[in-house]
């Protein structure tokens, strides 16, 4: 078998001896594609909406840097991203396509976070094969070097706290508290990712370093505070409900759903619905936004870069808090003290309510995108269309956040405390990501 192997490395080196390298490029649509394929394999694997944050920062970095190192117009993140050390340089004798390098950098880290790993390798051995038929040298020293780079970004990202939350305990259900987390129908899941606070984050100083302000103290008692929202819950959900099909507020909750978790029961059984998770959601805003605005394969890089570290550190923020305040779903207090029947229009996900995570990353990432392609920046989003939703257009990425924000409410998951503070505490960690990093792409984006 070894010989066999060494006469077809030795026809395929004398093939390419005798045909001339033509040169080859990479395109935003390589990445943009990729990303795709990555998010379906996220899709089909049921990856929590935390964890899918951190499958899609870690690979953007890796292709970043490698920009970073052959574009001046761009700052690497060392310095700026926790723990994060310079990446090997390739040798100076050897030719790199630096695109090409970064893109099998990205695929090689995408592939390692994920656990359908086959469906990346079918993808990138696509790749691959055109890429080393065009010209096999540039193919074999990119190759290489992305590699390398990958290796570097692996050992990095290892170091994070990701194993170790692996083997944490469950999360304990407090059952002689009435105002704490219950799991809810109807497949009373265990809360989610209870020690995802201990996650290294990429650029806020700490899991708790946005603490908002707490919610309502849980009191049934008519006036209170509390008992406001979660009535407002209720009668907004029989309000929207009993227009059918004609409800707005239904078509904004749906949209913006991006629920993995989604059970449905027929009869004796049960399976679930894949859809993207929120910050998937916004990844494809990113896409839509480069696209727009004819964004070349670096200027594409930093764009999800930049968004994709706002997004997971804001699953960080936001599950610190939500674990702390430990607060019950609307669904569980409604069907317990007011309306037995009663059910939210969207199906509630597995743990605490406050705050709302949707509306903690949408303040995150469209303050990211606002950064880098400009406020009233206006777009069709479609990222929806393979879930069976139609497009919805927006005016601004601000815009977007707080109706993906007020989305909770509407779907009965949430009380309003928890979207409105939820949002300004994602836009306050966007702000401090923007502010404290010094990544050099703005004027390249923001002048088209």
């Amino acid at each position: 078998m070894k010989q066999y192997l060494r006469l077809i490395l030795l026809f395929a080196i004398i093939v390419s001896c005798d045909k001339k390298e033509e040169p080859i490029v990479i395109t935003p649509q390589d990445l943009h594609y990729s990303i795709h394929k990555v998010t379906e394999v996220m899709i089909h694997d049921i990856f929590s909406p935390p964890v899918a944050s951190r499958i899609f920062a870690y690979p953007n970095i890796a292709a970043y840097e490698i920009i970073a190192l052959n574009n001046e117009e761009y700052k690497s993140l060392v310095g700026q991203v926790t723990d994060l050390m310079p990446i090997p340089k390739p040798g100076q004798d050897k030719s790199i396509n630096y695109q090409m390098a970064a893109l099998i950098a990205h695929m090689e880290i995408s592939k390692r976070l994920i656990f359908s790993e086959d469906k990346i390798e079918a993808h990138r051995d696509s790749l691959y094969a055109n890429w080393q038929d065009k010209n096999l040298t540039m193919f074999n020293n990119s190759m290489e070097y992305g590699l390398e780079v990958a290796k570097h970004i692996g050992d990095w990202l290892d170091k994070d706290n990701y194993k170790q939350t692996r083997t944490m305990p469950k999360f304990t259900i407090n059952t002689d508290d009435t105002s704490r987390w219950q799991p809810t129908p109807p497949a009373y899941m265990d809360g989610i990712e209870p020690h995802w606070s201990k996650i290294r984050p990429f650029v806020i100083d700490s899991a708790n370093q946005f603490v908002p302000a707490p919610p309502p103290v849980f009191s049934m008692e008519l006036g209170s505070d509390f008992y406001k929202e979660v009535k407002e819950v209720y009668d907004i959900s029989n309000e929207i409900t009993s227009k059918g099909d004609n409800s707005e507020e239904i078509a904004i909750a749906k949209f913006w759903d991006c629920n993995p978790y989604v059970s449905v029961t027929r009869g004796h059984l049960m399976f679930a619905t894949k859809k993207i998770t929120p910050g998937a959601h916004w990844i494809g805003i990113t896409k839509i936004a480069c696209e727009k605005t004819n964004s070349d394969f670096d200027q594409t890089v930093f764009a999800y870069t930049k968004t994709s570290m706002a997004i997971a550190d804001a699953f960080i923020s936001c599950w610190d808090e939500k674990y702390r305040s430990n607060l019950i779903r609307p669904e569980t207090v409604i069907n317990q003290y007011i309306d037995e029947n009663w059910q939210p229009v969207l199906q509630t996900p597995p743990f605490p309510e406050y705050t709302s995570g949707h509306s903690v990353v949408s303040g995150a990432a469209a303050t990211a995108l606002t950064s880098i392609f400009g406020d009233n920046f206006s777009f069709d989003d479609d990222t929806e269309i393979p879930y069976g939703l139609p497009i919805r257009s927006f005016t601004s990425f601000n815009q977007a956040a707080d109706e993906a924000a007020i989305s909770r409410m509407y779907g009965g998951i949430h009380y309003r405390a928890a979207v409105e503070i939820g949002v300004g505490q994602g836009r306050n960690l966007g702000k401090f990501i923007v502010d404290k990093l010094d990544m050099k792409g703005e004027k390249a984006l923001t002048s088209k």
